[in-house]
């Protein structure tokens, strides 16, 4: 097995410890202990970053498959399944609840490695960050990740863009996989492609994140993500690139190979066969989630055919970042029901759509 590192750290944002390849090292008290690992991919000499938060309530043992957060595209780990909110993230919640938790940054977000094409012009590559060079970073997350709990499947929490990948790897895995967890899913469309060149990277400033948030939420509705929780994340994304501040307003350099990803399922080409996948299905978004609108989800859950299980639930006052927002307790819990089982008896499958058990 490759050599990979685990590193104990307080928080994303104190860096306490000197990451290392060769050695192991226990760093500052946390509250919950968290401990991280940087995974190489295949033959790419790159690495990507795992962070792990053991199951903390008594008495679970090892009858939960552990969980991998998959983030979407722009921000990374840090910033949505492990930012914590008034004290508790995500993870935290979970991990409350008896699971093995664990998050991936893809390559050229957070703490994993930049792709080299990063350090030239936006236009003098392709997007970087494919859906299949993604779902290669969740196989290498996942044979650690395994090998590491001894177990032989993981559940998969993936947001946005990251279902895409998450659902390549659910069908060309199943073996692997125990649930799917699809929030605010990109599914395919049929509209025309849009024909502008998309960079190799983006550069996304706090600004951008902020008026793309607050321009999810209805006109005339009040906001549904706490300014005071923005003004803590806002400059917590900028800090997730060491280069940030390099450029001038500060911000994010991440792949664009998501855009060219949504683009092409948009137009008719969704990168993987929902009816490949055999594992139960969870379809989550919130009521104004304009990424993943009722006739996304009802084209998925449709072509799910295949699928042990499945579910479609829709959560109020939500956006397409509701993880983030005054809803994601509800989300919190629709998941964990979901994630926990004892939903298929005898064979017989319970399926239920926008919430409601048939």
């Amino acid at each position: 097995m490759s050599t990979s590192i685990a590193i104990r750290l307080p928080s994303f944002f104190k860096r306490a410890c000197i990451m290392s390849l060769l050695v192991s090292l226990p760093c500052l008290a946390h509250a919950q202990t968290e401990e991280q690992f940087r995974v190489p991919v295949g033959s790419t000499g790159l690495r990507v970053f795992l962070r792990h938060l053991p199951a903390a309530a008594t008495g679970m043992g090892r009858s939960r498959a552990p969980v991998l957060f998959i983030h979407g595209s722009t921000f990374p780990s840090a910033l949505a399944t492990a930012f914590k909110f008034d004290g508790t993230s995500w993870m935290d919640d979970l991990s409350r609840n008896g699971y093995d938790v664990w998050a991936l940054d893809f390559l050229g977000y957070g703490q994993s490695d930049r792709y080299p094409e990063m350090l030239d012009a936006p236009f003098a590559h392709a997007p970087l960050g494919r859906a299949d060079q993604a779902e290669g970073q969740i196989a290498a997350a996942i044979a650690f990740i395994t090998a590491h709990e001894h177990v032989s499947r993981v559940s998969l929490v993936a947001h946005s863009w990251g279902t895409i990948p998450a659902g390549m790897y659910a069908g060309r895995h199943p073996e692997r996989i125990e649930r799917l967890v699809q929030f605010g899913p990109v599914v395919q469309r049929e509209q025309p492609r849009d024909t502008a060149r998309v960079p190799a990277y983006l550069l996304v400033t706090e600004d951008d994140q902020r008026n793309r948030f607050y321009g999810f939420v209805p006109k005339g509705e009040p906001a549904v993500l706490d300014r005071r929780h923005f003004a803590e994340w806002g400059p917590a994304y900028i800090a997730s690139d060491p280069t940030s501040n390099t450029r001038t307003p500060a911000s994010v350099k991440v792949p664009d190979g998501p855009d060219a990803d949504v683009a092409e399922a948009w137009s008719g080409h969704l990168q993987y066969d929902p009816a490949a996948i055999t594992a139960p299905v969870l379809i989550v978004r919130g009521e104004w989630d304009g990424v993943t609108t009722d006739a996304d989800a009802r084209w998925l859950y449709d072509r799910l055919t295949h699928a042990q299980l499945k579910r479609d639930v829709k959560i109020s006052r939500g956006t397409h970042v509701m993880h983030l927002e005054a809803s994601r307790y509800q989300l919190y819990r629709e998941v964990d029901a979901f994630l926990a089982g004892g939903d298929i008896v005898t064979g017989i499958h319970r399926e239920s759509t926008d919430g409601n058990t048939q």
